[in-house]
């Protein structure tokens, strides 16, 4: 009931082909999600579990992707906090969380239950998938989920960011709380692992913060879960905290860890020495002239290719970030072909 090439990248074994999966494969690119939104809306897709499968389903058919990934959203925990939340066609918020709402907030244990409809759609998922591919779920970063909550996505500021005493409150009182609760959620329903996506938290700031912030989500949000939770993080953010985890011999509770486009994926394998390392073709890249992405995806394989089995053992072959609206269909086609042709 799962993919032998995804799990062996998670315990590291080397392998000469990587498993594939795409932040955002099930999305607007694809037509299968867009033959399915001429009928029903995001909100239905995500909170309906029989269609948030058949959307999770899709690219496996369509594409032979290793690994299915839960059809949902990051910012729904907002929505089971109290937040009004609309999707036009991106994330719109009746008011933001500030100091006059704050404790308007529902209790973490009443908002988890808002969050049931991802466990039936775990399940659900599961049962149509294949049994040779893997399923795995997510959260958004507390730090990304506090930034959209808050509005400092939009440019609201709070003086200190990270070490602002409100946003400590927030997040350590609500967000943390209630996304640990999310991923035992998923864990429970189904999902070989949880992956964090922290999108936002380049925004953090600075070295000390990023450590101190990686720290914290280290200890409520990986370690308790045993090897099951991965982080993903954008450029400028500072990884020093988790490279140091995962290359500690006596410490195996992080899963692995997802990298942009900016530097070579045979950069964090060589500095990695335990989990999966996941990506990272610039998705941009992807969505250009099918010529170009022959020339592009050529120079990403040549730098891997001159690893050997035991230094790429870990890849799980993926984008720099979510597949992007504009990608044609026969580019993702020809990109899975072609890692498959040249790592066999």
């Amino acid at each position: 009931m799962s993919n032998l090439l995804f799990n062996n990248a998670l315990k590291r074994v080397s392998q000469k082909t990587p498993p594939i999966w795409f932040m955002r494969q099930a999305g607007r690119y694809h037509s299968h999600y867009q033959n399915l939104k001429k009928d029903h809306s995001f909100e239905d897709l995500c909170k309906n579990p029989e269609l948030a499968a058949r959307t999770a389903l899709g690219p496996i058919e369509d594409f032979d992707f290793d690994v299915s990934i839960l059809f949902s959203d990051i910012l729904f925990p907002l929505e089971a906090l109290g937040m009004s939340l609309k999707y036009n066609p991106g994330p719109v918020f009746g008011k933001f969380i500030d100091h006059s709402n704050f404790n308007e907030l529902k209790e973490v244990e009443e908002a988890i239950l808002d969050l049931n409809f991802q466990s039936e759609a775990l399940k659900i998922t599961r049962d149509i998938l294949p049994k040779n591919k893997s399923l795995i779920g997510f959260v958004g970063g507390p730090w990304t989920v506090a930034s959209y909550g808050t509005g400092m996505n939009k440019g609201i500021s709070f003086e200190g960011n990270f070490r602002n005493n409100f946003i400590h409150k927030l997040l350590t009182k609500k967000i943390i709380p209630l996304l640990k609760r999310n991923i035992q959620l998923q864990i429970s329903s189904g999902a070989e692992i949880v992956m964090i996506f922290d999108t936002d938290a380049a925004r953090i700031g600075n070295s000390k913060d990023f450590y101190a912030y990686s720290d914290l989500i280290y200890n409520d949000l990986i370690k308790p879960f045993d090897g099951r939770v991965g982080f993903f993080a954008k450029h400028p953010f500072e990884y020093n905290f988790f490279i140091e985890t995962i290359n500690s011999n006596e410490d195996k509770t992080l899963s692995g860890i997802g990298f942009d486009h900016t530097f070579e994926i045979s950069h964090w394998l060589r500095k990695t020495k335990r989990g999966f390392v996941q990506g990272n073709f610039n998705q941009e890249i992807l969505t250009r002239s099918l010529d170009e992405v022959k020339r592009e995806l050529d120079k990403y394989i040549e730098p891997i290719l001159n690893l050997n089995l035991s230094e790429r053992a870990g890849w799980v072959c993926g984008l720099g970030h979510g597949i992007l609206k504009t990608t044609p269909e026969e580019n993702v086609s020809y990109f899975i072909k072609t890692i498959r042709e040249n790592f066999k």
